[in-house]
């Protein structure tokens, strides 16, 4: 399987490691560049070697490895060492919500995607009931639920 976890159970997979000479000979899985290129530590695919240009707090979504490594469940399986193949994980199952769940195994950020995702009711702001997408964010969460930004500005006097 092309994305199963490289990791053994008891064992960890290493960490991703840099291309020789830059990566030339392969390109990104995800945006197809073929500059400085590592290895995921999860799935031992080629993505861009761009973490390091990450600017904190910025929660920009500008970098393939960060991207990979945050926002899917290979990536968030890998470092929960989880062990078997993140498709099949009940753990992983279980550790989100079902909405959040479904956008870390389906989104762009992947290099393959889980098939016949669970479906879920959509996740409403509890004081107005606007559609939010936890996936993307925009949101914030309290004792009273998931709320909406306009919401919780509006609570926080802004």
């Amino acid at each position: 399987m092309a994305n199963s976890s490289s990791s053994t159970p008891g064992k960890r997979a290493s960490r991703a490691r840099p291309s020789p000479g830059g990566g030339a000979a392969h390109a990104c899985g995800l945006c197809g560049k073929t500059g400085r290129l590592t290895k995921t530590a999860c799935c031992d695919q080629w993505i861009c070697d761009d973490e390091g240009s990450y600017v904190m707090f910025s929660y920009a979504r500008n970098s393939c490895s960060r991207n990979h490594r945050r926002y899917t469940l290979c990536g968030y399986h890998h470092t929960a060492g989880h062990a078997g193949d993140w498709r099949t994980c009940q753990d992983c199952r279980e550790e989100f919500e079902p909405e959040i769940y479904v956008y870390y195994g389906t989104n762009e950020h992947n290099f393959v995607t889980l098939e016949n995702p669970p479906e879920f009711a959509p996740t409403l702001c509890s004081t107005c009931g606007e559609r939010l997408n936890l996936g993307e964010g925009g949101y914030s969460l309290s004792n009273d639920g998931y709320r909406c930004l306009g919401c919780t500005a509006s609570d926080l006097g802004l």
